[in-house]
């Protein structure tokens, strides 16, 4: 008994199939990857440093003990809010930079994919049609 699937890849040309599908493949997957490890970082920074203006406001609020401590705490307030703010739009300014980056790469990947792809069909065709022409004048 012969099993179905047990065949021999070495009949096979996989260098066209890996130039065509696996490595644009894998370079996408490992853009993809990076990004994603960027975009992680950035965020874990921006959680950071949102949690530690947090602590400070709440240790700075421990610390009221009458109204002037409490209005200067209020007052202070302001700054906090402003400084958050730029951080906010600094951390929004780099996930779209981020987002452009990604887009960037995987389009110049893509068009790279479709011309290495044009390539490999014009050298295919040429090479049957090669392969055509030589078997034909054999053929009559």
């Amino acid at each position: 008994m012969t099993n179905a699937f047990a065949f021999d890849a070495k009949q096979f040309d996989t260098a066209q199939l890996e130039s065509v599908f696996f490595a644009p493949a894998r370079a996408f997957a490992a853009l993809s990857v990076d990004f994603t490890e960027k975009l992680i970082n950035t965020q874990l920074e921006a959680t950071k440093a949102y949690a530690d203006i947090n602590l400070t406001q709440l240790r700075s609020l421990t610390e009221v003990k009458d109204a002037e401590g409490l209005k200067s705490y209020l007052e202070g307030q302001q700054q906090v809010v402003q400084d958050l703010t730029e951080r906010l739009k600094g951390d929004a300014e780099k996930v779209v930079t981020l987002q452009q980056e990604f887009a960037q790469e995987s389009q110049k990947l893509t068009e790279s994919s479709v011309e290495q792809a044009k390539e490999s069909a014009k050298e295919t065709t040429e090479t049957a049609t090669k392969a055509v022409k030589e078997a034909t004048p054999k053929a009559k």
